[in-house]
């Protein structure tokens, strides 16, 4: 479905800065459902994002209803068995952590696990929760972003830029988002189950559909660094 081109014109400016400051991920929805025709806007005001001349080299599967519920289904029985031939096909995270980003790392689980109760130790809780991200957190709708193996560096930025613009343009429907790189280790399951080729490296999933505002984990609030830490300016 296009996008018309008044569509694309914002009643105003803050309508932009309230979807950015408002994006946060989402890890508990209600069952309410999304009408497609509001994912194929938001995929084709995504489809905007920029990319190095144009290639675009992003594809998207949209799973909702029982498709999800299949594919869900199956992805949990092999994470409740802790089956060791599943791996993920590219690395996301460095092999050797350092600060700031394992202190990072650290906070952000130890912040959701304390809204959770879930204590130091927990395994099994903690494993039902990281189960969770395969239910898409409960969304109705669940996502896969693939790109072409064939592609370099360059275009998994081109990716990022496509991502993030699906998580904002969701935000201007009034719905809330979790990317969830989660899936990547599971491809196995997904490549068949959803006819995806295997020329496509599935590089993340995302969870879409509206917030379940009683959820506690959804009252997490992640900090962000501010600007004069990452930034550093030669302003003449």
């Amino acid at each position: 479905m296009g996008v018309q081109s008044s569509e694309l014109t914002l009643s105003a400016e803050c309508d932009v800065f309230e979807a950015m400051a408002s994006r946060r991920s989402v890890r508990a929805f209600l069952p309410t459902a999304v009408d497609r025709t509001i994912i194929e806007r938001i995929l084709a005001l995504a489809s905007r994002a920029p990319s190095g001349t144009n290639i675009q080299p992003w594809r998207v599967w949209v799973v909702a209803g029982q498709a999800k519920q299949r594919l869900s289904d199956k992805i949990m029985a092999a994470h409740e068995a802790d089956d060791p031939s599943f791996s993920e096909e590219y690395r996301y995270y460095p092999q050797q952590w350092t600060e700031p980003y394992i202190g990072r790392r650290r906070k952000i689980g130890m912040d959701l696990y304390g809204l959770l109760g879930i204590t130091k130790g927990d395994t099994a809780r903690m494993k039902y929760q990281f189960g969770r991200n395969y239910t898409f957190f409960g969304a109705p709708v669940g996502l896969f972003i693939t790109i072409d193996r064939q592609m370099e560096v360059g275009s998994w930025y081109d990716l990022g830029t496509f991502l993030q613009s699906i998580l904002l343009a969701a935000r201007g429907f009034g719905l809330h988002s979790c990317p969830q790189q989660s899936f990547s280790k599971y491809h196995a399951i997904i490549h068949p189950e959803l006819g995806i080729p295997d020329d496509q490296i599935i590089a993340c999933g995302v969870s879409i559909g509206y917030e379940d505002p009683e959820a506690p984990e959804n009252k997490m609030r992640t900090e962000r660094e501010p600007v004069g830490g990452f930034t550093t300016f030669y302003w003449d």
